[in-house]
């Protein structure tokens, strides 16, 4: 278990936090939340890792698709336009297929080289931002939003981020002093404490669930709890 105000790992018969001294109040597990503190073991159901080889496919398919599109697209271009000729357009459309294949390669080995860690929510943040929007020929648009940020330490010290636009549902799902887990892969976060939720965010996809389903219905994934 971990302690409420500071979130350090202590054990089930400790009194007092070590660490800060906070007193541990045992409270009972209301009907139904049996099950809902600590993380899920569910993590090493097959279903998760044949998602992410599913994402990684789709993201490599997707990428190849959009890169022949582009040598075609610009092959073509080149051919039938006054403005710009055969090799120059291809090359041009060699490029951006290169970023598309470049941007694919990065997202598959992200989710091979991440890690699974703990660490405890220090702090939420709510932004005003503007975005600036360049469509050319001096028409330029601004557009204010607002950014939410949950700030999450790892217990080795490293500030990691999740960053919202115009969206507070993780941001109010996740309290300060939370402890929490990444999941390699999925690069998505698990709460420890769950008992006072309604609802779960899918650790696959990301789609909001009722608390009380055992799947996510979108994707059908186990929700961790």
């Amino acid at each position: 278990m971990y302690c409420s105000n500071c979130g350090t790992q202590i054990s089930e018969s400790t009194s007092f936090c070590p660490a800060c001294g906070s007193e541990i109040k045992k409270a009972q597990q209301a009907p139904g939340s049996v099950g809902l503190r600590g993380f899920s073991p569910r993590i090493s159901d097959p279903a998760f890792s044949k998602y992410v080889k599913n994402s990684n496919r789709w993201a490599a398919l997707i990428s190849m698709l959009l890169a022949v599109a582009a040598v075609i697209g610009f092959y073509i271009y080149g051919e039938v336009s006054s403005e710009m000729d055969n090799p120059g357009a291809l090359y041009i459309g060699f490029g951006i297929a290169s970023m598309f294949l470049v941007i694919a390669l990065f997202q598959i080995l992200g989710r091979k080289r991440s890690t699974t860690w703990d660490g405890t929510v220090e702090d939420k943040k709510i932004k005003k931002k503007t975005a600036r929007h360049d469509y050319g020929d001096d028409n330029v648009q601004y557009e204010d939003y607002l950014e939410y940020s949950v700030i999450i330490r790892s217990d080795r010290g490293k500030r990691h981020a999740i960053t919202s636009r115009d969206s507070d549902t993780l941001y109010n799902y996740y309290q300060i002093g939370d402890r929490v887990r990444h999941h390699a892969g999925l690069n998505s976060y698990e709460k420890y404490d769950k008992t006072g939720d309604k609802y779960i965010p899918c650790n696959a996809c990301g789609t909001l669930c009722d608390i009380s389903e055992d799947t996510c219905f979108r994707c059908k994934c186990p929700l961790l709890k």
